[in-house]
């Protein structure tokens, strides 16, 4: 049975990159199916119901640039606001809510239902159609036939998932929701190669259970920071977690039982990530430590259900149990659920293009965990990337490429695509050559123009963020055009040298000793500008010197990203070129030179040999778009 609907673009899976994606698709005007096993669980967060953190947090503010679903979300269902690393500079500052379940999934799912050109499907897709080698639409479990021209692929830890607490293992995608299991025999069958990977979460507890009197506090920020540029204020009321921590008798049950956990019995083949250990790979790493930080995160508002976030563990039900007992404020915590690790199927993401479309299949796109990445905000982004990319070439129009210069999502892409994951892939400030100039702050002014010019964002928003655009123009200007002497600072209390040279108030700002409000009583009026403005004109002022340095950085980076490879470029043809670096581009295909020099064992030389042959257009064929 065929349905009559000949889509643009089809996703399959409704978690966070399926639904970035299907928004993304839709946004563009490209008709657009969302496949998923209930509708119910579209925008379900099935580990820890947070958002944000440190470098995930850039990321969800970029996806939020581009017009996308998640910052918005966040921000209606955000129940403990706080801003990471706020003692250090705002360039790695983290913004990071935890989130309420219910809240969450309910404004996802009112987003969606409010794109046209969206339609939600249930089914379980488990078949692709091929028609020249290229994707012609999805088979659906029961048979049903749905053509399309492209189509995400967003199967999270669906994909052969299995579920392991101790020796017991659970096929499932998530607790108590099947896997896919069709689409990796459709991978292989295609010639992917598939890789094991593994991540886990802890026991949810009953609240009500929980001696809070026995655990400290972490209140919410009082000045929460909304994710969305579209949110003026947070509304929902904001709350407290608790924080507790393991002891020496947690630590002996555990080490006793190591041998019942499926990671260290041998039972899990999957490399599991190594910034988020379970508790049991605390206990053998970090032995010497008296005890671990334990967050007891509240899952919403009206929902007694607390994520113990810390303690993740694929050891057997009684023994979680046993050692939850020995955990101040949880010796009489009721287990709602237990603690479990899951292992699932991931495509090698070197397999794909910079657009996220696969190599092998034309016209099918992979996004989310995948391709080898861990957390809703990675995922999300891919979604996002694969939902333009897939309409834009239903469309006929050039591929959207992020680059490493412009964006956390470009650095995000271009490091799966490139150096491919040996451990599931999460988002650090810390990968970033850039991060003074991609802030958190600042991801609007660096994405939003791109999101106009593509028409992927609504009219309410390109309006807003024309009028902040001009605003904080007129108010950098403003700050360079106004000056003082060192004599007159004085008269305010601002200490400079008294070496008779003027500073404007936009140099004034870039002194640790400066802050806005000193600035501010100088010149009152400045206060005309709305306080967003300020700030990020003040943040712009404090990084200036260092940002003119790394612009030459960046504009070279950009040079290279332009200096394009053709797609069928003949690196076995490359005389001189050890066979070692041309396997690596013939996998890899890089898009451009800059793109081939970030590969790992790369070398000055072969890139020269590249630039070569290039430049005496030995391979004179079209260069790739994207």
């Amino acid at each position: 049975m065929e349905n009559p609907i000949h889509y643009d673009v089809i996703v399959v899976g409704g978690g966070h990159a399926g639904s970035e994606a299907a928004s993304a698709a839709a946004r563009l005007g490209a008709r657009t199916a969302l496949v998923t096993h209930k509708h119910d669980s579209i925008g379900a967060m099935s580990c820890n119901p947070a958002i944000g953190g440190l470098g995930k947090g850039h990321l969800v503010r970029e996806i939020d640039a581009m017009g996308g679903i998640m910052g918005l979300a966040a921000d209606q269902s955000g129940i403990q606001f706080r801003m990471l690393n706020r003692r250090k500079g705002p360039a790695v500052w983290g913004p990071r809510t935890q989130a309420d379940r219910k809240l969450y999934k309910a404004s996802v799912q009112k987003q969606l239902a409010s794109i046209p050109n969206l339609d939600i499907i249930e089914g379980e897709a488990d078949g692709l159609i091929q028609k020249d080698g290229a994707v012609a639409g999805i088979v659906l479990g029961d048979g049903r036939e749905m053509k399309c021209d492209a189509v995400v692929l967003t199967t999270g830890t669906f994909l052969r998932g299995l579920i392991h607490i101790g020796d017991r293992r659970i096929p499932a995608g998530r607790m108590n929701e099947a896997p896919a299991l069709g689409f990796s025999t459709v991978l292989e069958t295609a010639g992917f190669e598939l890789g094991r990977l593994k991540t886990g979460t802890p026991a949810r507890l009953d609240g009500r259970t929980i001696d809070w009197s026995r655990v400290s506090w972490q209140d919410a920020d009082s000045d929460p920071v909304p994710f969305s540029f579209m949110t003026d204020r947070i509304e929902v009321p904001q709350i407290k977690c608790g924080i507790t921590r393991t002891t020496q008798a947690t630590h002996k049950i555990i080490q006793d039982n190591i041998h019942r956990s499926a990671m260290y019995s041998g039972q899990i083949e999957g490399v599991g990530p190594r910034y988020c250990p379970s508790i049991e790979d605390k206990i053998v790493r970090f032995g010497e430590r008296d005890g671990h930080q334990i967050f007891l995160e509240p899952e919403g508002l009206d929902d007694h259900t607390v994520y113990p976030n810390g303690i993740s563990t694929s050891l057997p039900e009684d023994v979680q149990e046993a050692f939850l007992r020995t955990i101040p404020g949880l010796e009489n915590a009721v287990i709602i659920q237990p603690g479990y690790a899951i292992e699932y199927d991931h495509v090698d993401p070197r397999e794909l293009a910079q657009t996220l479309e696969t190599r092998k299949v034309p016209g099918l796109f992979l996004a989310g965990q995948i391709n080898g990445t861990t957390g809703y905000e990675e995922a999300a982004a891919q979604g996002l990337v694969a939902g333009l990319n897939a309409a834009l070439k239903v469309q006929g129009s050039e591929a959207l490429v992020f680059s490493r210069a412009n964006s956390y999502i470009g650095v995000m892409i271009d490091d799966l695509t490139t150096r491919g994951v040996s451990e599931p892939y999460r988002m650090f400030t810390s990968r970033a050559e850039y991060r003074l100039s991609l802030r958190a702050d600042n991801a609007e002014v660096r994405l939003t123009p791109t999101a106009v010019a593509l028409g992927c964002v609504l009219e309410d928003r390109k309006e807003k963020f024309s009028r902040y655009f001009d605003s904080l123009t007129e108010c950098l200007s403003d700050l360079k055009e106004r000056q003082l002497s060192p004599n007159e600072a004085a008269q305010f209390d601002i200490s400079l040298n008294r070496d008779g040279l003027r500073r404007s108030a936009f140099q004034l700002l870039s002194y640790p000793n400066v802050e806005l409000g000193d600035v501010l009583r100088v010149w009152p009026d400045l206060g005309r500008y709305e306080p967003q403005v300020l700030n990020a004109a003040a943040i712009d002022a404090a990084y200036a010197v260092y940002l003119e340095r790394q612009s030459q950085d960046i504009a070279e980076r950009i040079k290279e990203e332009a200096r394009l490879i053709p797609i069928d470029f003949d690196y076995g043809a490359l005389i001189g070129l050890s066979n070692e670096l041309k396997q690596k581009l013939e996998r890899v295909r890089p898009a451009s030179i800059g793109h081939a020099e970030r590969i790992e064992g790369m070398t000055p030389a072969a890139i020269a040999l590249i630039l070569a042959h290039l430049r005496r257009g030995t391979v004179n064929k079209a260069a790739r778009s994207a």
